[in-house]
């Protein structure tokens, strides 16, 4: 019988991607592993004709896709964006006779050695402690948010009040100073269903079998030492730790744009690339904005722009320029800067020799592509644990600058952009993160070279793997 291991990520794709290619990694490492990976999808939500897990099927025989049966949820539970969260968990929790069912009958024709748990799917680990199958979680990020993850449930323990209604810097082990209001969304709120799933994650997490983490040894020590020596987990030994990263998704098709032939013809290292991920969006007033700034500063840019978040259109459509942009503003700055409109192929943009910096949502996919592509960042948090990446990359790893937003409505003026632009790309302060960037980026490629840290990292992982009893 064939080894097999269980990958169940979250139906969220940065998430998804990066699970299959931790599997593409075990495979690579040892052929004779069989992968099985559980999708899953939220209502509204089609991953089964997904074009990256389609080329997967065909290029990888050893990996699999099970897709689970289609849910129907309770209206009401899309109330609110804390709302919205809960679903990652409440899918799997409703998935557990599926799940069940599913290694049940592979445990007939495969030894099922591990089952590796997406955060989002804690819900589920009931299943294979009960079948004697070893659990361990797949961080998506790194080592400063997964030690910032294990010590939620001391916060839990220590701090009476909801973080909504402090304001406190936060001294969690490894990490630089949090203030709460930079802390996750999810942890603001005691009284939230939400709250009590990221807590209970985080105890769970402390009891499993090991964590991976996409991160390599080099990139954060201080985080990784203080995981190790159980200082995130005060009260139980730490899990063994495995930093494997970064694992970056590997698009298997070329990628061609045209934003790529307009970098062709700009100046070595001069241009800023603007991209905030799949979610990230801003308001009417707020693009105009970056517009005023970005025309000011005078660096050549590209810009990935959508429609803005009050747009009523059901369906995404393409955003209108002219009308969201000052007048004139793409005539004035024709020939130094290109707007795309809702998508760019960030990899290949982050690679190109033109490219210069790069304004991120902080999500840690994006983080890990521009320091292997040698881009300085500029931090510019939106959502979920980005405000608390924000922390890590600017006063700790020292990667990015940051952006300062207004604390009422997190609004940035075009002064501050324009302002933050030309220190990223023409200061002293912005030649130290670069510095820092390329070395952290020599860093990256020795770590997944032969006898890396990250190369080792997969072995003891597949190891260990393999001498489970199970």
């Amino acid at each position: 019988m064939e080894d097999t291991i269980v990958l169940y990520p979250c139906t969220l794709r940065g998430h998804l991607y990066s699970t299959v290619e931790l599997g593409k990694l075990i495979v690579k490492h040892d052929p004779s592993i069989k992968i099985i990976i559980i999708i899953s999808s939220l209502p509204n939500q089609t991953l089964s004709a997904d074009p990256y897990i389609t080329s997967i099927s065909l290029s990888y025989p050893s990996i699999s896709f099970v897709h689970l049966p289609a849910l129907t949820i309770p209206e009401q539970t899309l109330s609110s964006p804390q709302e919205y969260i809960t679903l990652f968990y409440e899918v799997p929790k409703l998935h557990k006779p599926d799940l069940l069912q599913i290694l049940t009958s592979h445990s007939k024709q495969s030894n099922i050695k591990a089952l590796v748990l997406d955060f989002f799917c804690n819900e589920a680990f009931e299943v294979p402690s009960s079948l004697g199958i070893p659990t361990y979680y797949y961080y998506t990020s790194g080592a400063s948010g997964m030690a910032a993850f294990l010590y939620y449930s001391v916060i839990d323990r220590t701090i009476k009040e909801s973080l909504k209604d402090l304001d406190i810097l936060l001294d969690i082990p490894g990490l630089p100073k949090i203030p709460s209001k930079d802390m996750p969304l999810v942890m603001h709120d005691k009284s939230l269903r939400i709250y009590k799933y990221f807590v209970d994650t985080a105890t769970q997490m402390a009891k499993s079998a090991g964590l991976i983490l996409n991160t390599f040894e080099l990139l954060e020590e201080k985080a990784i030492k203080a995981i190790r020596e159980g200082k995130c987990t005060p009260d139980k030994p730490a899990p063994p730790l495995y930093c494997v990263g970064p694992v970056l998704t590997q698009s298997e098709g070329k990628e061609e744009h045209e934003c790529l032939t307009w970098l062709d013809s700009q100046p070595h290292r001069s241009v800023v690339f603007l991209c905030f991920g799949s979610e990230g969006v801003f308001s009417a007033k707020q693009l105009k904005e970056m517009a005023v700034g970005l025309e000011r500063s005078g660096v050549r840019f590209l810009w990935v722009v959508r429609n803005p978040n009050n747009t009523k259109a059901s369906a995404p459509t393409e955003p209108n320029l002219a009308q969201l942009f000052p007048e004139g503003f793409l005539e004035r700055t024709k020939g130094r800067g290109f707007v795309v409109k809702s998508w760019a192929p960030q990899v290949a943009v982050l690679n190109h020799n033109s490219v210069g910096g790069f304004v991120t949502h902080c999500g840690w996919n994006s983080v890990l592509e521009a320091l292997c592509a040698g881009v300085p960042l500029l931090a510019w948090p939106l959502y979920a644990e980005q405000k608390m990446n924000r922390v890590f990359m600017v006063e700790e790893l020292k990667i990015a600058l940051a952006v300062k937003e207004s604390d009422e409505d997190g609004f940035v003026s075009a002064a501050e952009l324009e302002l933050r632009l030309t220190e990223l790309m023409n200061s002293d302060k912005g030649k130290a993160v670069a510095q820092k960037v390329m070395a952290m980026r020599d860093g990256a490629v020795a770590a997944t070279s032969d006898g890396g840290s990250s190369r080792v990292a997969i072995a003891n992982l597949v190891h260990t793997f393999k001498q489970s009893p199970h």
